[in-house]
């Protein structure tokens, strides 16, 4: 049997409430109260797709930070190809790749080159296999002679392609994003999406994990949907199971319905 790629089992987050003033002085512990995720499971088969939906608040980013290790969890326990997020970060680290379209972590003074060399060392590549990757990644993604111009001279689209170079840079088994398109044109949008399913997933073989809003970018390619509401998992399945078990001809119109109506289970 297939050892999955990425495990998630009643995995809680709760924050303490964010008190000011006299109530910050007379609480400087305050107990854990605010929920952010309550007892969320699922799990993914390596090479699989699965898209995280929701609105605002719902939990996606949480959820994402902790199978990075950037947050731990309160309840609950995640693996990344067998990994503990908790008691095995490192590890998990070297399985991940992580990009959000809010923030690429780069080095605005460096060149583009210069960053991904960087981390590259950062992930013990050699020099000889780093100079290759990062022309492959250069080729697929468009990047050519940005490569050489510091990253603050660049635009917010041309970052955001850097920012997946350096996420890709050591092959990750498993590929982590938060809004990907976010900062993308339609145009560079698409490509991206091409590139994801025909290089990322079906050349490479990489499990992807995503949040994202669009929900057309969602089932195009999403195999599987987690729909979180508030912390909670109201459903799992295909984008065609959630749409007949909300009753609805629309993945809009399912999480409208989803949100207001009674708990669903996986399917």
């Amino acid at each position: 049997m297939t050892k999955p790629a990425l495990c998630v089992e009643n995995l809680e987050k709760y924050f303490p409430p964010a008190l000011a003033g006299w109530r910050a002085l007379l609480h400087p512990v305050a107990k854990l109260t605010v929920p952010a995720l309550r007892g969320v499971s699922f799990d993914m088969k390596p090479g699989e797709v699965l898209a995280l939906v929701g609105a605002n608040g719902a939990g996606k980013s949480t959820l994402l930070r902790i199978l990075t290790t950037l947050l731990l969890p309160t309840r609950g326990r995640a693996e990344v190809c067998g990994f503990d997020v908790a008691r095995e970060p490192a590890k998990v680290r070297r399985q991940l790749g992580y990009h959000t379209g809010a923030d690429a972590c780069l080095y605005a003074r460096l060149s583009g080159r210069e960053n991904l060399e960087l981390f590259a060392e950062f992930n013990n590549m050699s020099r000889a296999d780093a100079s290759r990757r990062i022309g492959d990644l250069a080729e697929l993604l468009g990047l050519g002679a940005l490569l050489d111009r510091q990253v603050r001279t660049l635009s917010t689209g041309n970052i955001h392609r850097l920012g997946l170079a350096r996420a890709m840079l050591h092959q990750p088994s498993v590929l982590l994003l938060d809004e990907p398109t976010r900062s993308l044109d339609p145009l560079a949008a698409a490509e991206f999406r091409r590139f994801l399913l025909q290089h990322i997933v079906g050349e490479l073989g990489t499990t992807v994990l995503f949040a994202s809003h669009a929900l057309a970018e969602v089932e195009q390619l999403a195999k599987r949907i987690v729909v979180l509401d508030r912390g909670q998992m109201l459903i799992c399945g295909t984008p065609s199971a959630v749409k007949a078990a909300a009753g609805a001809e629309t993945l809009e119109g399912s999480l409208e319905i989803l949100a207001h109506g009674p708990e669903v289970q996986a399917l």
